[in-house]
């Protein structure tokens, strides 16, 4: 028993690479047959794709380094700053140390002695001076290689690498083209990670989901090979339904093996998950069990049908008569018996919507 689906091979993993600068593209890459980057070009992990015109952005960099350099320089000048006023500080603390000693008096006269509370005073303030300006400037030295690291890692952006080995499944830019960066970076790339692996992904409907559990095994058809099948096993169910048309579906995700690489993504697959299995069972078409025959095809020992309720009917139709009100599955089937057709009675089992499995002692005796 099956159910049928269509869906579209995905890659298992797909890579969508952009750029976070502004700029035209100069010139494509190598892959690994040093063929220039295009439409299914294999690459490994930091192969160069595409490079981005750097003028501006190399500018930038020298701008930053000189800032730098600046920031740095003073940097050194308040340091030494500092070291000029921890000097003066130190001569205008012992000249106050030595006027605190003598006081005012006749050695030493007042003017003397107030100058010399004030030149320490004032050495005091230089040194905090001094030391704002060592803060002041590492704060712009950290400033200036902030601003330098930004710079580099845009120049750097320039050149757009691959994240991923893989195969470039779209190529979205070409070369003089310009790309722009804003609020959404550009897509110039897209890679598949692995083509070997595949997923399938699967619309299903809300009455068949029930029957679907991750591990079931599924066949498929592409239309790039009819003559072929090919098998996969149930990887997941997403929970995120999607209603189109009061239609309710799932979308249930299959995994394939891909080695030799010839089902390609995108491909619509159409595909059968296998709900039940049933191993040497008999099957007849779904429309033998509702067949009817005309009178005149009945074997004679069956054709009175309006008669089976009756006590002088054939026991062959009084037997049908009791195992039709058994169950619901019972169905008649009618055998052909030289130029007429006899019925026996079966038990439907499974149906892949054109054959049906069918069991029961009557058929022992065919």
């Amino acid at each position: 028993m099956t159910i049928d689906a269509t869906g579209t091979l995905e890659p298992e993993d797909v890579v969508d690479v952009g750029t976070q600068v502004a700029g035209k593209i100069l010139s494509f890459g190598y892959d690994r047959e040093q063929r220039v980057i295009d439409y299914g070009s294999r690459v490994d992990a930091g192969t160069v794709l595409a490079q981005i015109d750097d003028t501006l952005y190399a500018a930038d960099v020298e701008q930053n380094k000189a800032q730098t350099q600046v920031a740095d320089a003073s940097l050194d000048r308040a340091r030494a700053e500092v070291s000029q006023a921890k000097s003066t500080l130190i001569l205008a603390q012992r000249n106050w140390e030595r006027a605190q000693k003598l006081g005012p008096g006749p050695a030493l006269s007042q003017s003397d002695f107030d100058a010399c509370k004030a030149t320490y005073e004032n050495a005091l303030a230089g040194m905090a001076v001094a030391r704002a300006s060592v803060n002041q400037a590492e704060a712009g030295l950290t400033q200036a290689r902030a601003a330098l690291d930004r710079s580099l890692h845009y120049l750097n952006y320039c050149t757009i690498t691959s994240p991923v080995q893989g195969v470039i499944i779209d190529r979205r830019v070409n070369i003089g083209q310009t790309v722009v960066s804003n609020l959404n970076a550009p897509s110039l790339f897209l890679i598949a990670r692995d083509l070997d692996r595949m997923q399938i992904w699967v619309a299903v409907n809300e009455a068949d989901i029930g029957k679907i559990q991750a591990g079931q095994p599924v066949s498929f058809t592409v239309d790039a090979f009819p003559e072929e099948q090919f098998s996969g096993i149930v990887e997941k169910i997403r929970l995120n339904a999607a209603m189109t048309q009061n239609v309710v579906t799932y979308t249930v995700e299959i995994r394939i093996v891909n080695p030799d690489e010839r089902l390609l993504p995108y491909l619509t697959a159409n595909v059968q998950f296998e709900v039940d299995r049933r191993e040497k069972a008999l099957c007849v078409p779904n429309r033998a069990l509702t067949w009817q025959p005309s009178t005149e095809q009945i074997d004679p020992d069956f054709r009175h049908i309006e008669s089976l309720q009756n006590a002088s009917m054939p026991p062959a139709w009084t037997a049908l008569s009791r195992e039709d009100s058994s169950s619901k599955k019972q169905h008649r089937l009618w055998i052909a018996k030289g130029t007429y057709v006899t019925p026996i009675q079966v038990q439907a089992g499974i149906s892949d919507g054109v054959l049906t499995t069918v069991s029961g002692t009557s058929l022992k005796t065919v």
